[in-house]
């Protein structure tokens, strides 16, 4: 699909300017990626507006020594917080910046060491401890509730203060990146190219994304050495994203109603997991849909049938509505942890969560690599039951897309392209996860090896809504709100 990629390198005084004027033409910031190329490093900015597609790259470097940048904070809530994350990872200073303090680095990481950098060398020895800033509030009748890190169940860790007067939430803090794995460190100086190279680990990124994951960096790498995979390797690749939509989407919908204890319901959604996973093994040999997309071609070894996805469609659409006619549920459900459609824009929300909140965001009609038959799934509200609809008619819409993909599909279902890089390049690939867009940058030198790699999953953008979501709910409608959103801890934390 044909697309607009703009460059353009800018001076520190230029860099406001030019953001300014594309946040107002409609881009949004989509990453931020620090560079470190020795005795410089280099800054940068990917905004990306849709339909049609357009990309802006705008270029900024900066002394190694003394490495700063101005701070777009006051443009853009996400701005401020990937300046955080690049003042901890590489020690990149945003002058001007309101609330400078660390993101990812923990308290107890020492203070100059910067891991993603050239010379970081090895981890120094860590403090046995340090303190986080919590803002504490204060007041008659307020109190203090932390949650976590370490939670009941199977789930990743993350700590939650919430700041409460009765039982009504005023203020929630997420501290996040207890899982941080430096994945992007892990990158580099790996093979891009190849029959897998550096899939396995996007694959890895966040378990129940790994076809989103994989396909953007497989896409981004392409991009990267100048290849375009045939119309039938991309509508094979769109298929296997929607059969992680389908049973991503299934296990929350029973998920929700458990977590106001309709049980029934969450049986019945988790027997329609258990089926679409049993899919996903014998389309691709793995239950998650590992191994399947990889830089240059896409290996299934079957097709799903159509008449057992539209079966199982039917089912969740008898199960929705069973949980939707349930006056105790509706009623958790409704004007819940409501997310206004200023506040999602303003914090650059994506995925079902932006579009609850009525913001049109699909990468698929944004940033397409094919032409699909995609049904627009539009949302109001904000709240958990919007949260809870918007998934229920994007299952029936994504059995609808995956049932056209297969029946259209001629030919064979292997396609595997030998890539090769003759230049450094650098690539980036978008694509429409079930949370949301999934962007990553490559850069990829001579030899074919990553030399940096960026990543943003949609988590990354959505966990600083929760917070907002939660102002004026009461406490124990927290499990019901964070499940709603159910954003990654590893796709966050990197």
């Amino acid at each position: 699909m044909e697309r607009n990629m703009v460059r353009r390198k800018l001076s520190g005084d230029e860099l406001a300017p030019a953001v300014s004027e594309l946040l107002a033409a409609g881009y949004r910031l989509a990453l931020v990626a620090a560079h470190d190329d020795g005795d410089t490093l280099r800054i940068v900015y990917l905004l990306l507006a849709g339909q049609p597609d357009r990309r802006v790259e705008l270029t900024l470097t900066t002394d190694a020594a003394t490495p700063s940048v101005p701070s777009l904070a006051h443009l853009s809530i996400p701005a401020g917080r990937f300046e955080r994350e690049m003042m901890d990872l590489y020690g990149v200073v945003p002058q001007g910046h309101p609330q400078p303090r660390r993101l990812v680095r923990h308290g107890h990481w020492p203070q100059e060491w910067y891991p993603m950098r050239r010379n970081a060398g090895n981890p120094p020895p860590f403090p046995s401890a340090g303190g986080f800033p919590f803002l504490t509030v204060h007041g008659p009748g307020v109190y203090e509730i932390p949650v976590g890190p370490v939670h009941a169940g199977l789930i990743e860790p993350g700590h939650f203060r919430f700041s409460v007067i009765g039982e009504s939430v005023l203020r929630l803090k997420a501290r996040l990146w207890f899982v941080h794995r430096g994945i992007e460190k892990l990158f580099e100086g790996r093979t891009a190219l190849g029959a897998m190279g550096s899939v396995e680990l996007a694959e890895r990124i966040s378990g129940d994304s790994a076809a989103a994951h994989s396909l953007a960096y497989s896409l981004a790498v392409e991009e990267a050495v100048g290849f375009d995979a045939p119309e039938p390797v991309h509508r094979l690749r769109a298929l296997l994203v929607e059969l992680e939509r389908l049973y991503n989407h299934a296990t929350d919908l029973g998920a929700l109603a458990n977590d106001v204890g309709f049980a029934l319901a969450n049986a019945h959604a988790q027997g329609v997991r258990e089926r679409l996973l049993r899919i996903n093994r014998r389309v691709t040999g793995h239950r998650l849909l590992r191994g399947a997309i990889r830089p240059g071609g896409v290996v299934l070894q079957e097709l799903p049938e159509p008449d057992e996805l539209r079966a199982l469609a039917h089912e969740v659409a008898e199960i929705s509505a069973l949980t939707l006619r349930n006056t105790v549920v509706y009623d958790r459900f409704a004007d819940t942890a409501v997310l206004a459609h200023d506040d999602a824009r303003a914090i650059g929300c994506l995925g079902y969560v932006a579009r609850a909140s009525g913001i049109a965001t699909d990468s698929r009609f944004d940033h397409p690599t094919t032409s699909l038959p995609v049904t627009a799934v539009p949302g109001t509200g904000g709240d958990v039951l919007a949260r809870y609809t918007i998934r229920r008619d994007e299952f029936a819409a994504s059995v609808a897309l995956a049932c056209a993909l297969i029946e259209e599909h001629r030919g064979s279902l292997r396609s595997n392209a030998s890539l090769t890089a003759t230049v450094g390049n650098s690539g980036v690939g978008i694509v429409e996860g079930w949370r949301g867009a999934v962007v990553h940058r490559v850069e990829v030198d001579e030899a074919g090896r990553i030399t940096r790699c960026k990543i943003v999953d949609p988590s990354w953008f959505n966990w600083p809504a929760l917070p907002v979501a939660m102002a004026d709910t009461i406490v124990p409608d927290f499990p019901l709100a964070n499940k709603s959103f159910n954003l990654s801890y590893a796709g966050n934390d990197l």
